[in-house]
């Protein structure tokens, strides 16, 4: 059994601010005996205003959010996934990037979120995370206190062809950090982090943005643990932040693939024309 933390943000437009609830979150959670802490996507800056973000989003080197996160894994010896940050690439377009940082502060992993949330919602909201973000092209993996861990974030939740290839390399843990929106979270949330465990034998982790936010726009909560038989183990809610805890069970992951080897039974689809 593998002890982690999950926390539940409502991310501002400061990032010195949420650093702040970073750093508090990685100590309590060590000193709760956790191996590892999850944080959300955009832990260090959730701003639709681009104009206004534009000064605060920087190259990975520079990132003060990041050093930070680093420094505080380091002095109380914690793995963190943290979660996603807005980091400026050398061409100038940004990443939407996740982060595993090992219990010695160093960078572990990195994954740059491959699908960008274009989409126009029936409520009135409109996304266009494409106009500012270039999407990733690779698929990442890492060791890590959990076994191997997958990473995706919020809207690669909807495209199962990425889950199949975590389930192929055999993830024990998918990362799925998430700043929802709420009509979409109230519809799809838990249908789809359950399937997501049970298609891929493993646990999903999902810290989530939650509640009203300083850039004007509501998400919807709901940080979740499932386990790899789809069993929700941990749900925050859509109301409070804060950290919860869950275990990460070896023993869980073993059993449900040797009752349903759906990860070894796999065969090609073929085409429908039958090439």
């Amino acid at each position: 059994m593998t002890r982690i933390a999950v926390l539940q943000m409502t991310s501002g437009i400061d990032p010195a601010a949420n650093a702040v609830v970073l750093e508090s979150a990685i100590a309590e959670a060590a000193a709760a005996g956790c191996a590892m802490l999850f944080t959300p996507e955009m832990s260090g800056l959730l701003d639709r205003d681009r104009v206004r973000a534009t000064a605060k989003i920087v190259g990975e080197a520079d990132n003060p959010v990041l050093a930070r996160v680093r420094d505080a894994a380091a002095k109380a010896g914690l793995w963190v996934a943290l979660g996603s940050l807005a980091i400026r690439r050398d061409d100038g377009r940004w990443a939407n990037r996740s982060f595993l940082v090992d219990a010695g502060g160093g960078i572990a992993a990195r994954y740059d979120k491959i699908h960008m949330f274009d989409v126009a919602l029936a409520s009135g909201e409109s996304w266009r995370e494409s106009a500012a973000y270039a999407p990733g092209g690779v698929v990442v993996t890492a060791e890590t206190p959990l076994g191997r861990l997958g990473f995706t974030v919020c809207y690669d939740l909807r495209f199962p062809a990425l889950f199949e290839e975590l389930g192929r390399q055999r993830c024990d843990a998918i990362a799925i950090p998430a700043a929802f929106t709420v009509p979409t979270g109230k519809a799809h949330w838990h249908v789809l982090m359950r399937a997501r465990a049970i298609e891929a034998s493993a646990y999903v982790i999902a810290a989530a943005q939650v509640g009203a936010h300083e850039d004007g726009r509501r998400t919807y909560g709901h940080s979740l643990v499932a386990d790899p038989w789809g069993e929700v183990v941990l749900d925050m809610g859509g109301e409070a932040t804060g950290l919860a805890f869950a275990e990460i069970d070896a023993r869980r992951i073993a059993d449900v693939r040797a009752q349903l080897p759906s990860l070894a039974n796999r065969r090609p689809i073929p085409r429908s024309d039958g090439a």
